[in-house]
Formats: structure tokens, sequence, C-alpha cells
């Protein structure tokens, strides 16, 4: 099994870094069977994040075939400004992602029956904007709520939403949360607790699915 992180200009550092220490963790305490790496729409290159420079190396080019999980995060930068002005703002990173190999690679991904593509924070944002997520429930940044509905999905408001082959966390921590659900989903609570205690680190919050009995109004 594989999970491709996937980089592009602008990303956010801690969306990327928490799922990837997460999965290697737990890639560890199955013997090495869950590949994890990083990954571009254009192949091996170094990427700069929206955070002050700080650039990683992708070291492959994104294969939606592969069994397993593709991993977006969300991107960095400042929130409002004018782009005219030469500002970088999060929407201008994400929307740019939309205009990027990526996206047709990540369509692909879709199709393929043992892949299931995740998000972290402005991850969904950006496969919401190309047009990817009209009618699913997912879930992102609480800044950027209204634009995910806008775009046609169904926003729930949980740390982890899982539907399906589609599994979104909300805000830059919740890569963490995210990261542990997939071992778990993958592997079993025994890993998720193992990498936990590692990691000191609890999962917080209740992985939302469509399932279950609906509350009655308060």
């Amino acid at each position: 099994m594989h999970a491709q992180i996937v980089l592009f200009d602008g990303f956010d550092p801690l969306d990327v870094v928490a799922p990837f220490e997460v999965l290697v963790a737990g890639s560890d305490a199955v013997g090495g069977e869950l590949e994890v790496e990083l990954v571009s729409a254009e192949g091996p290159r170094t990427v700069v994040s929206g955070s002050r420079g700080l650039t990683l190396q992708a070291t492959a080019r994104l294969d939606p075939a592969k069994p397993g999980y593709v991993i977006v995060p969300g991107a960095a930068g400042p929130i409002e400004g004018d782009p005219d002005e030469g500002v970088e703002t999060i929407p201008v990173l994400l929307a740019r992602f939309g205009e990027t190999e990526a996206v047709p690679l990540i369509r692909r991904a879709f199709e393929e029956p043992d892949v299931t593509v995740a998000t972290v924070c402005g991850g969904s944002l950006a496969l919401a904007m190309a047009g990817l997520l009209e009618g699913r429930h997912a879930n992102t940044h609480h800044l950027g709520v209204d634009v995910l509905e806008a775009t046609g999905a169904i926003p729930v408001r949980a740390r982890v939403v899982d539907d399906g082959d589609l599994v979104t966390a909300g805000g830059v921590t919740s890569g963490l949360d995210l990261a542990l659900h997939l071992l778990d989903r993958s592997y079993g609570p025994r890993v998720a607790i193992a990498v936990e205690e590692l990691f000191a680190y609890e999962r917080r919050g209740t992985v939302w699915t469509d399932t279950g009995r609906e509350p009655k109004p308060t």
C-alpha cells in the first residue's frame, strides 16, 4: 500500500509533515508494508512551501493508480491581500493548484477502486474549487467552510470526515488525526494506538461517517 503526499508550490509544511511522520511510524509498525512518499504532479523536484521559503523534496510523480492514499495538504500564506500587488494569499495558492496537472491526476485517482483521496485543512478547498468535491461530504479549515459549500460540497463540522474514497480533515493540526484514522482504517486500532503512544498524542474528535441515526433537533 502507498501513501502519496502531494506537494505543490505554497503548500503548508505542517499539513505535510504531520501525516508524513504518523504514516511513517505506522509503516514501521507493520513492517514497512506502507510506502510513504512526497510526490508532485510534475515529478521529482524541490517544492517551495508558503512558510518563509521552507522547501521539501518531491521524490516521484504522483501516480493515481497506486493503491492506497493520495493526500493533499492545504496552503500557507496571508489570508488577505491584493494579488495584483504580488500578494500570494492562501485562496490564490489554492486556486492555482487547480490549474496544475495535479487535478486530472487526482480525478483519475478517484476513479481507482483501491485509492482513497485524503486532504488536510485547505486541501479540500483546493479540490473543491477544482470541481472535484461536488455532492461530497467534507470539511476544511473553519474559515473556508463557506467556500466549500459554495462549490457544491456538503460541509460537515467534524475534525475528520470519512466519505468512503474521500477523507478530509479540518484545521492544520488535524493532519495528525487524519493520518491516525487512515492507519486505523487500513491496519486496525492496535497499530493506530501504538503510533499514538509513540507520539504521546491522542486523536481528537469523532470521525464522521454517513451512517447511523439523525439526532433530533433541539
